[in-house]
C-alpha cells in the first residue's frame, strides 16, 4: 500500500511508506498479538483523507497473517473481528469482490491451522453460507474454488477438511471442471505423486453421491489405460458400469448427516473402527480449532 497524495512532500510519502512497510514486517516476524494492533490501528500509517485508507482493516491484517502463518494474529482477528475479517479486502489487495482470498491463500500456503480457524467461522456465520464455495479471483486463481485449488495441489487433507467443512464436489470452475475432473486430468499427465492424486480422489468420493463430472468421455474412451490406473472396480464404478461399493454408500450417508460446523471431531466420535475413519495420517494435524 502506497502513500500518493501529492499534498505531501517526497519526504512524508517516503515516511507513509516506510510505516506501511513496518506492519508488514512485524507481522511477518511474528510480533506479539498487541503490538500489532496497536500499529494497525495507528492513523499515520496513512496521510489520505479518507479515514478508511489509514488503518489497515480486520480483513487486509488477516491476509498477512495467513500468508506468514501468524496463528496467534488470525485466530484474534477472527475472535473479535468475525464478519469483518473474513469481508473481501480493499482493492489495494484483491479486485474480485465475491471471492474468498482469506480461504484461497490459506489453502495455496498450507495454513491448515488458520484454514480451520476460517472454516469453522464461515459455518458459524449466517451471511458466509456460500463462502467456501466463492470462485477465486480469475488474476490470481484463475476462477477455481479452494477446493479446485486443493485438488490442483494435491493437498488431500486440505481436501477433505473443505469437503467435511461443506465444500462441494460438484461445482465447476471457470473451465467447467469439478474438482474430480482436475484430479482425472492430473492422473492423466503424470504418475507422479500417483498415491496423493488417488487419496485426493477418494475424499472427493466419499462427499460425491451422483457422478457428473466432464471427463468421463475420456475416461469410457480408453478403457485400457484408466483401468490400469484405477482399477477395474474404481473405473467401472466412475464410468457408471458398476455401482458404489456398500462401504462408499454408508459413509456417503454416514457423512452427509455430520454438521459441518463440527468437523472433524464428529468424524473422529463415530462409534466405527478407527480404520473406517476418513481421517489422515497422525503426521496430519487435521483438527477443529477453538478460536475463543
Amino acid at each position: 500500500m502506497m502513500c500518493n497524495n501529492s499534498h505531501y512532500s517526497q519526504d512524508d510519502q517516503r515516511q507513509c511508506k516506510f510505516l506501511s512497510y513496518m506492519f508488514y514486517q512485524a507481522v511477518r516476524d511474528r510480533k506479539p498479538v498487541w503490538m500489532l494492533e496497536d500499529m494497525r490501528t495507528m492513523e499515520s500509517f496513512y496521510w489520505e483523507e479518507n479515514a478508511s485508507l489509514r488503518t489497515y482493516s480486520p480483513s487486509e491484517a488477516l491476509l498477512y497473517a495467513v500468508v506468514h502463518n501468524h496463528l496467534p494474529y488470525a485466530r484474534y482477528l477472527l475472535s473479535h473481528y468475525a464478519d469483518d475479517a473474513l469481508q473481501v479486502p480493499g482493492d489495494r489487495f484483491c479486485c474480485c469482490p465475491s471471492s474468498a482470498p482469506h480461504l484461497a491463500m490459506a489453502v495455496r500456503y498450507d495454513r491448515k491451522d488458520i484454514l480451520g480457524l476460517i472454516l469453522k467461522i464461515a459455518n458459524q456465520l449466517p451471511g458466509l453460507k456460500s463462502y467456501i464455495n466463492r470462485k477465486g479471483c480469475f488474476h490470481v486463481e484463475d476462477g477455481k474454488t479452494p477446493l479446485h485449488l486443493a485438488c490442483e495441489l494435491l493437498r488431500a487433507e486440505t481436501v477433505l477438511m473443505l469437503l467435511g467443512s461443506g465444500a462441494s464436489p460438484k461445482i465447476v470452475d471457470s473451465k467447467g471442471l469439478t474438482p474430480l475432473d482436475v484430479i482425472l486430468e492430473q492422473l492423466q499427465m503424470s504418475k507422479i505423486n500417483a498415491e496423493s492424486k488417488k487419496l485426493c480422489m477418494e475424499h472427493l468420493l466419499l462427499f460425491t453421491s451422483s457422478l457428473q463430472f466432464k471427463m468421463k468421455r475420456v475416461l469410457k474412451d480408453n478403457p485400457a489405460e484408466w483401468n490400469k490406473l484405477l482399477g477395474e472396480e474404481k473405473y467401472n464404478y466412475l464410468c457408471g458400469k458398476a455401482p458404489a461399493t456398500l462401504f462408499l454408500i454408508s459413509m456417503q450417508g454416514i457423512l452427509k448427516c455430520l454438521p459441518p460446523s463440527d468437523f472433524p471431531a464428529s468424524v473422529k466420535q463415530l462409534p466405527i473402527p478407527q480404520s473406517l475413519k476418513p481421517l489422515p495420517p497422525e503426521r496430519l494435524k487435521l483438527r477443529s480449532v477453538d478460536v475463543q
